[in-house]
């Protein structure tokens, strides 16, 4: 995470045309190493506590889908990550302190799930999101509107609160988005042959949680709770074990790019 750190400076004046190019460069494996040198993971399940998230139209909770999906793919990453969770029981994070959390860690990715109310109730599938201060379109733009507001809406209080003026000291780290990019390309590929996806899964807006500059971050939606099939996929408990599978492998093979080092 220091020598992120360092390169993020050093990389600031490096074209960002130049990015997409990088991002979807193949890069050599990583070598394997003991349990001490392996990746740390840390995995956010969205929403939590007095903030429920999204309600799917049979009374599916968010809260629920996205904790047990994390404890899910953590207990699955054996070997493959070191895996911390944000919060292991159902309590109210504001956003700021997932990201914080993280940074502390020194989270070589950082992946926040989740599974909201679409803009389109007839929009499902799994989709991934990077951080970009332009959405990538109006329905991104909408989830992250909804997404940022979190916060406000169940009344916590982040004024003046240091690690957010950290957070957004430079958006466009570019290290940072470069890996970022890579991990949402690889993951909506690696996933599409097992998992249905939405139209376009690959999209970018201005989420809040995705705003650390010195670490790799990712959004997913694992499916919209405001579309009842996707309801009845995320209501399953055998269901989400086969989605944490899925993601867990995925995970697994995205950190063994050197970008995550």
């Amino acid at each position: 995470m220091k020598n992120r750190r360092l390169l993020i400076r050093i990389l600031g004046a490096a074209p960002l045309l130049a990015l997409p190019a990088l991002a979807s460069m193949p890069l050599p494996r990583r070598k394997p190493s003991g349990a001490d040198d392996l990746p740390l993971l840390v995995l956010d399940a969205g929403h939590g506590g007095r903030d429920p998230g999204a309600i799917g139209t049979k009374g599916t909770y968010e809260k629920n889908v996205t904790l047990d999906l994390v404890t899910e793919i953590a207990g699955q990453m054996s070997g493959k990550a070191r895996v911390k969770l944000t919060s292991e029981n159902d309590r109210f994070l504001a956003l700021p302190e997932r990201v914080a959390f993280a940074r502390e860690a020194g989270a070589n990715l950082f992946l926040s799930l989740h599974a909201d109310s679409a803009p389109d109730s007839s929009a499902r599938g799994l989709s991934a999101y990077v951080l970009s201060d332009t959405a990538s379109d109006d329905f991104a733009g909408k989830l992250a509107e909804g997404e940022n507001i979190v916060d406000e809406r169940y009344g916590a209080d982040v004024a003046g609160n240091a690690a957010v003026a950290d957070i957004l000291y430079d958006l466009a780290a570019r290290q940072t988005i470069s890996a970022s990019r890579f991990a949402r390309e690889s993951l909506v590929s690696g996933v599409g042959g097992d998992m249905r996806l939405l139209d376009a899964p690959k999209r970018s807006a201005n989420f809040a949680v995705l705003r650390a500059p010195d670490m790799p971050s990712l959004l997913v939606e694992t499916g919209f709770l405001s579309n009842s099939a996707d309801e009845d996929i995320l209501a399953s408990t055998r269901e989400r074990k086969r989605i944490a599978s899925v993601l867990a492998r995925e995970l697994g093979e995205i950190l063994q790019n050197p970008l995550f080092s």
